[in-house]
This record gives structure tokens, C-alpha cells and sequence, in this order.
């Protein structure tokens, strides 16, 4: 289902809602399959409900939180460097574009370059792809904006031609290709060669391998705000679920494996307890210290993303660090070979 959207945006923006019918099904069912399986475990993508998703940009301006620091660093430094670096007219796409924000970046660099601009983003929620797209529209006269609300894959697979002439510069900011383990970070990089052809490119921002201490305090800052990001899941849970989490029986746990180098976040029952779940109809019991794993958020040194890239079909052209070298912001070039 598209709309289009009459007023100041008249014609300019038009957003396909791909939402499922079964996704109410689907996170009923994710959530029964991950709280039975041994360890226990939620999907991160079922965060983002709209309070999440208003803790998770709270999350990006705390202290603790460099990377939203360092990639705003490289995009106001280099992006008029990253845009001259893929030739012609372009297309800009985004993957999970949420509010935008740093997006207005890359934009504002385009748009020196072009009369015009199409921007595509993807994300989850329609309601932030509507809300972002206004704002956008509002301080840009000069783009138009498709819009798809949907999961990546869905997205990816519903996006329409782009327009004849141009390029497509896809972006992938935060650290979130971070979110995806090594198979699944290949499975989504083959899924975004496959919607892009020679002469275009995706701008991949990519989290680095640094001192647990930095990373554990990233994922865990003094004032709570990324605990109840993750506890909100229990929320969303009750409430969607008609379960019965007491929040205050559990707390959120981070732990840096360095052998994988990865963050690990959790869930972790301060006691012996039982939950009920009335829409999947169970029981689960949890053990004191038991936990359930919420996310991981992989870190990268440049060879990794080399290799990544090489694997999926890409070439890292160009890697941007900010000043401290915590964070970067990798251009990956289709590579000349189509086999992905």
C-alpha cells in the first residue's frame, strides 16, 4: 500500500507501507521461539516500538555513546568528499533511515552538486519515515522522497526503478551493520549488491575494535538510558503479549567478548522466577542469573572490512576515521565481477 501526501509536500512524498499482516503473528512467535530456546533469547529488531525508538535517539546524544559523536564528525568533514567520490547524478538511498539526521549531511552535499534529488529511505516505522520526511521536505525544496516502511529485505525487494541517468549512493550509517553476526552482515551486503549496479556504491558505517572499558560504558551509560531501552522490550511484551514481566525483577547486563569482538547485551533475571504469556498462551521460567540475549554489536578493524566487502560483491574504495579513529565510514564500490 502507498500514499501520497497533499500540502507542502504535495507530490514530493510518497510512502509504500509494507507492514504485514502476520507481523503481530511473527513477533508472537519470534517471542515464544526465543524465551523456549536454550539460551533464551529476543530479536533486536523488536526494540524499536515508538517509545524505543525515542530511547534509542535519547541513547545517541549521551556522553557515553561516541559513535553518533565520531560518524557525525566524518559526515560534516567529508561529505562533500564522499559524494564527489561516486560520479554523475545520483539516487541517495537509505537503510534505516530513522530520523534522518545525519542524513541532512550527505543531502545538503548532493544537492550543492545536483538540481534535484530522489531520496529513498527504508526503515521499520512508518511513523518515523513520515515524521522525517515532512521535516525533510520542509528544509529542502529540491527533494523528493519515496519512502518504503518496512524490514531491509522487504524494502529491498519492493524498491522501484530508479530514475534513468543517476547513480545510487546507498547509505547504512551507525554502527549497525555492527547488529549482524559475520553470516548475517554477508547475507544483508549480497542483498544490497543485488539492488545496485556498476558505477554505484554504499557509504557503510562501521564501529571499531577499541578498549572494552569505552565499549562497555557505550552500551551501558550511568544514567540508565540504554537499560531501559532494552528492558522496554519486556514492556512491549506485556503489553502486545498480555504477559507479565515485572521490569524491576531484571536488569540489563553488557559484557565485551574480545574474542569475537563483540558487545554482548542482555537481559538478566535477578531471581528465581515465572512469567506468563497470555496471546502465546505459556509459562516461561527463569533461574537467578539467568539471561536472555537481546543484541550483540560487533566491532571492526579496516582488513575485516576489506574482506566483507570483497566477499559480498564490493570494493573499500575509501575508508573516512574521525580525529580519535573510533569510528569509520567505509565507501564499498560495486566491485566489477557480478558474482556475489
Amino acid at each position: 500500500m502507498s500514499q501520497t501526501y497533499p500540502g507542502a509536500s504535495a507530490d514530493r512524498l510518497r510512502i509504500h507501507n509494507l507492514a504485514r499482516a502476520e507481523a503481530r503473528n511473527s513477533f508472537a512467535e519470534d517471542v515464544r521461539a526465543g524465551l523456549l530456546a536454550e539460551p533464551k533469547k529476543l530479536l533486536p529488531k523488536y526494540f524499536y516500538d515508538e517509545l524505543g525508538s525515542q530511547l534509542f535517539e535519547a541513547i545517541c546524544l549521551l556522553p557515553e555513546y561516541y559513535p553518533t559523536r565520531a560518524e557525525n564528525e566524518i559526515l560534516t568533514g567529508y561529505a562533500d568528499e564522499i559524494v564527489r567520490a561516486v560520479e554523475g547524478p545520483k539516487t541517495l538511498l537509505e537503510m534505516g533511515s530513522g530520523s534522518a539526521s545525519k542524513t541532512r549531511c550527505i543531502i545538503e552535499a548532493l544537492l550543492k552538486q545536483q538540481d534535484e534529488l530522489l531520496f529513498v529511505p527504508v526503515d521499520i516505522s512508518a511513523t518515523a519515515l513520515e515524521t522525517s520526511s515532512r521535516v525533510l521536505l520542509q528544509s529542502y525544496p529540491r527533494l523528493r522522497i519515496e519512502a518504503y516502511a518496512g524490514d531491509y529485505y522487504d524494502g529491498l525487494a519492493a524498491l522501484h526503478e530508479r530514475p534513468e541517468g543517476t547513480r545510487t549512493l546507498a547509505l547504512f550509517l551507525g554502527s549497525n551493520i555492527g547488529n549482524f553476526d559475520a553470516d548475517e552482515a554477508q547475507r544483508f551486503l549480497r542483498a544490497m549488491r543485488s539492488v545496485l549496479r556498476a558505477g554505484d556504491a554504499l557509504l557503510l558505517g562501521a564501529d571499531l575494535k577499541k578498549e572494552p572499558a569505552v565499549l562497555e560504558a557505550a552500551y551501558n551509560d550511568a544514567l540508565g538510558v540504554t537499560a531501559a531501552f532494552n528492558l522496554n522490550l519486556l514492556v512491549r511484551i506485556n503489553r502486545e503479549l498480555e504477559a507479565n514481566f515485572d521490569t524491576r525483577a531484571f536488569r540489563h547486563h553488557v559484557a565485551y567478548n574480545a574474542e569475537i569482538g563483540c558487545v554482548e547485551t542482555y537481559i538478566e533475571s535477578q531471581r528465581a522466577q515465572s512469567v506468563r504469556m497470555g496471546k502465546p498462551g505459556l509459562e516461561i521460567h527463569f533461574a537467578e542469573g539467568e539471561r536472555i540475549h537481546t543484541e550483540n554489536s560487533y566491532k571492526y578493524d579496516l582488513a575485516g572490512l576489506s574482506r566483507m566487502a570483497e566477499e559480498t560483491g564490493f570494493v573499500r574504495a575509501r575508508t573516512w576515521l574521525d580525529e580519535r579513529e573510533q569510528f569509520s565510514s567505509n565507501l564499498l564500490m560495486v566491485a566489477e565481477s557480478d558474482a556475489v
